[in-house]
This record gives C-alpha cells, sequence and structure tokens, in this order.
C-alpha cells in the first residue's frame, strides 16, 4: 500500500475520493500558460535566466528528488539541476527511463537561482523539482486497503505541528516498514519541500493521511482490526511488555501537551518508553523511530 513499494489497485489519483497533498502556500504559483508571479505581486513571468514560478510544490535534495523523480504516482512539472546536482541524480534519471516513466528534461541552473527559490537555508544539493502533490488517502481507503493484512503497522498523530518532526517521522515509518502516518487536518503541517527533505524520500513510500477527527479515526481503524497503543510518559507499563503482534497504531502526542484527553480515551492501552536520567522525554520523532523499532523488533 506504501507509494513505491507495496502495489495497490492503482495510482491514487484514479480514485474518486482521493484529494490531493497541500502544496506550499509559499509557493510561487503560475498557470498552464506560465502567466503570473507570486500570489498578489501582480508582476508577469520571471525574466532573464531566473526559473519561471512554481507550478505546484517543491521538492528539493537528493533523497527527495529521487525518490520522487522514481514514483510512478508523482508528476513532475519541471527539474532544475546544477551539474554536480544532474550527475548526483544519474541513477533516478536511468530508473526511471527503465520504469517508462515521463519525465522532464533537466534545466541547469547555477546554484544561487535555486537559493533564491527557497527557503533560506534550504540545504538542494543542487537538485529541485516542481511537482504536482501526491494524491491523498482517506481513512476509509487506508482500511480497505489494509484489510486482507494481519500485522499491519499504522502512526497516527495528534496535533504533532512542526514540519521537521513529522518528515522525520515519515522516514522512520518507511524504514521500519510502517503502513501511513495520520495526522489531523488542522494543527498539522502542509505537505512543503521542508517536510519533504526531513523525510529524506519518505513521503514518496508512506501515505500521510489527514483526518478531521482523530478520536473518530482511531475508532475506525480499531473497527477494522487495530489496536491503538498510545505513548505517554503516564504510560503503566512499557511498549515493549505489550502484545504488539497484530495490526497496531502507534499513538503519538505533540511535545509538552502530548496525547489529548479524548485521544487517549480512545487507545486501547497507554505505553511508555523505558527512558531515564536526566531527561525524561524525547523529540517525538526520537520517540516514534524507537516505538516503531520496538515493534519491529518484538515481531522478531
Amino acid at each position: 500500500m506504501t507509494r513505491s513499494r507495496h502495489p495497490g489497485p492503482g495510482p491514487r489519483s484514479d480514485r474518486p475520493n482521493a484529494k490531493p497533498q497541500h502544496a506550499d502556500p509559499r509557493q510561487e504559483h503560475t498557470d498552464d500558460n506560465g502567466k503570473g508571479g507570486p500570489r498578489g505581486s501582480g508582476r508577469g513571468p520571471a525574466k532573464g535566466n531566473r526559473p519561471p514560478p512554481a507550478r505546484g510544490v517543491l521538492l528539493y535534495g537528493l533523497h527527495p528528488v529521487a525518490a520522487a523523480w522514481v514514483n510512478p504516482e508523482r508528476r513532475i512539472h519541471r527539474l532544475l539541476v546544477t551539474e554536480s546536482g544532474r550527475a548526483a541524480l544519474e541513477p533516478a534519471i536511468a530508473a526511471a527511463r527503465a520504469q517508462g516513466l515521463q519525465r522532464p528534461e533537466a534545466s541547469p541552473v547555477d546554484r544561487t537561482d535555486l537559493d533564491r527559490m527557497l527557503p533560506a537555508g534550504a540545504v538542494h544539493q543542487g537538485l529541485v523539482i516542481d511537482a504536482s502533490p501526491l494524491p491523498e488517502l482517506g481513512i476509509d481507503d487506508l482500511c480497505n486497503e489494509l484489510a486482507g493484512e494481519s500485522a499491519a503497522v499504522v502512526v497516527a498523530l495528534d496535533q504533532v505541528t512542526d514540519p521537521h518532526n513529522v518528515g522525520a517521522i515519515l522516514r522512520s515509518a518507511a524504514a521500519f516498514g510502517a503502513r501511513a502516518v495520520v495526522v489531523t487536518e488542522r494543527h498539522a503541517p502542509e505537505t512543503t519541500g521542508v517536510l519533504a527533505k526531513s523525510a529524506s524520500g519518505g513521503l514518496e513510500a508512506v501515505p500521510l493521511v489527514r483526518v478531521t477527527n482523530l478520536a473518530r479515526a482511531l475508532t475506525e481503524l480499531q473497527q477494522n482490526g487495530f489496536w491503538a497503543v498510545g505513548l505517554a510518559e503516564s504510560g503503566a507499563s512499557t511498549l515493549a511488555k505489550l502484545d504488539l503482534t497484530g495490526k497496531t497504531v502507534l499513538v503519538m502526542g505533540a511535545e509538552g501537551s502530548g496525547l489529548r484527553r479524548l485521544t487517549m480515551e480512545r487507545c486501547d492501552a497507554i505505553a511508555r518508553l523505558p527512558t531515564g536520567g536526566p531527561v525524561g522525554s524525547l523529540n517525538v520523532s526520537n520517540a516514534a523511530a524507537v516505538a516503531l523499532y520496538e515493534v519491529a523488533r518484538l515481531r522478531g
């Protein structure tokens, strides 16, 4: 069910209830004729050698760009590269060609052009793609796709708002074989280049499922065979003492506030990680990585 490793019934864009992931609202916008500039700017097309405004979301960095380049579900409008960036991407270009994927020709640019397109300090490694957002799964789609599985793992995030954290959790989810990351429509980051960079390719492999109400989403997962385990310092037992061999959803709260009361009440169990010493808690993305590792270890 993951985007690039698990075959499904077809690209999500063909499904009537699929919806596009949110594009970065800070990205410049243009129509199919190349007209317009940044929203509200009143400027026309870019002049000189500066790349034209983006049509979708700008993804940057070797791992996010390479993963998107070979993902059949990702529509790509432009590839902007420096000479060194093009050389680094060559294996992905060859792999996409072998798959028969239609991809645009690379447009050579200077590193300073890419610097101007992206947030300050963005580590682009000489690679930027302008791509349409991936279509998203709904919670009902997710339950349907995992109906025949007996040991799927899903991560649910309760109002985790930092794109770096959500991206890092997607990366860990991909590394440990989790099948989706569920977030709330509100109080969750947009699917931007910053999130994709932190995910290091995980965004192309693990669906980001947005739900209006997390408690109701947990109930739907439970009705489809999942056992919901909330992670909190107040947990009576450690995660290692639970039976996590069946369908499991790991529920993680925001740093500071943790799991909300209603979310915690919907969980089947509350567990903690065996932390100690002068620092009693972990960053949510680190906690998710440890929890996913523990589930994988318990399953052998």
